[in-house]
């Protein structure tokens, strides 16, 4: 009696098996770099390709890319949200990536994989040694279906908390306003 059956390939996997993401954390306090940034990235499981109540499911890929020609780039975070906000999965634990300057890596989310919903997004926090590297952080999605393929891309955002600006100096208030 033989037992078989199907699997995929994790596209995460490198040709020795090894995760793409894990292969280049090391141990470090990213909390010491000079320039850190926190970027949200949507990311689409699936879209309505006709009434509301049909799908279209979608894979999604999360590409990191170190734009810099020589200062590395640090992620110490990489969490995956559900539609609702609730945190499904955490990519980078008590490690933190790096991607040397050049560098990609992209970590997919299978067609099939449908935890984050429609309004599924990524939360990365990064940091640098200084304040000239800037990354692209994007979410690619495609799928095709007989001859039909769909497929569009997302730009993550910063979403870190910024300093306020600075308090207007008096002498420059007009006449007959007060502060």
């Amino acid at each position: 009696m033989a037992i078989g059956g199907c699997f995929e390939k994790n596209p995460n996997l490198d040709e020795e098996g090894k995760d793409l993401l894990l292969s280049n954390e090391v141990f470090m306090d990213a909390q010491k770099l000079a320039w850190r940034d926190t970027v949200y990235v949507p990311i689409y499981s699936d879209v309505y390709s006709e009434p509301k109540d049909a799908r279209f499911q979608l894979t999604a890929t999360l590409s990191l890319r170190n734009t810099s020609l020589r200062d590395s780039l640090f992620i110490s975070r990489i969490d995956y949200y559900d539609t609702d906000g609730a945190k499904v999965r955490e990519y980078i634990k008590d490690k933190t990536l790096v991607l040397k300057p050049m560098q990609s890596l992209e970590y997919v989310i299978a067609e099939k994989d449908t935890d984050g919903g429609y309004g599924a997004n990524f939360i990365i926090c990064w940091g640098a040694r200084n304040h000239f590297v800037n990354p692209v952080f994007q979410g690619v999605m495609l799928s095709t279906y007989g001859t039909q393929g769909i497929s569009f891309v997302t730009d993550g955002v910063s979403i870190s908390e910024r300093a306020a600006e600075p308090p207007v100096s008096n002498d420059i208030i007009p006449e007959g306003m007060t502060e």
